[in-house]
């Protein structure tokens, strides 16, 4: 009988995390529609499913969704190739994984919110320090250029970039949480019964606000 159940739990799991991945390239698609940041800095929504899926079943599962996605957009629609591979991976994990850590420690809205925070920068320090190392390379052009583009460039991208995907998961936690359990994929947990407050919602839409406006002006739209 024990068998059984933890069977059933895994082809849930398994199932769940396949959806997931699914959504989180659809998120991918729908990103073209930013604009880029300097002809090759771009905007990714997939880090908003990949986070829910974090705090929904652990900082694992979130790492194996943003490697599964990352590599499914490398051999279909991304030109960048491995080292595309390996930033995408890098910026996901480093958000995604920190939060999760934090919320699975404390499983509550303050937990996510701090976690979400931690994990914005340590994917902006993280992303820092992997442009520095691997842009001169790929975009063939001296060190110095990229350093010259780390704060008034790379620093406020993925603070705005890491701002939208963590406000957008505050919004849409709820929803993709309760279609997975009514799909019987996750079960229900206590911390899954509150429901979410309207001021966490209406900061939420103010902050989403102020970041897509910050993108814009990032990408000379503005």
């Amino acid at each position: 009988m024990t068998n059984s159940k933890q069977t059933r739990f895994s082809t849930k799991t398994v199932a769940a995390i396949g959806i997931l991945c699914a959504i989180a390239f659809v998120a991918k698609l729908l990103s073209t529609v930013f604009p880029t940041v300097a002809g090759f800095l771009s905007f990714d929504l997939k880090d908003v499913v990949i986070v829910i899926g974090g705090f929904m079943l652990g900082p694992l599962t979130a790492a194996m969704i943003a490697f599964i996605v990352s590599l499914v957009e490398m051999v279909t629609v991304s030109t960048t190739g491995p080292i595309g591979l390996l930033m995408n991976v890098l910026a996901s994990c480093s958000f995604a994984c920190v939060a999760a850590v934090v919320y699975r420690k404390r499983r509550s809205m303050r937990g996510a919110i701090v976690g979400l925070v931690l994990g914005v920068l340590c994917m902006t320090a993280v992303m820092l320090l992997w442009n520095w190392l691997i842009t001169p390379l790929y975009m063939k052009v001296d060190r110095s250029m990229v350093v010259g583009m780390l704060v008034p460039v790379f620093l406020p991208f993925n603070l705005v970039k890491g701002g939208i995907n963590a406000t957008l998961a505050l919004l849409l936690y709820k929803p993709i949480v309760t279609a997975l359990r009514k799909a019987h994929l996750i079960s229900e947990s206590e911390s899954s019964k509150r429901e979410t407050k309207w001021g966490v919602i209406i900061v939420s839409v103010v902050l989403l606000i102020t970041f897509v406006l910050l993108a814009l002006v990032l990408a000379g739209k503005l």
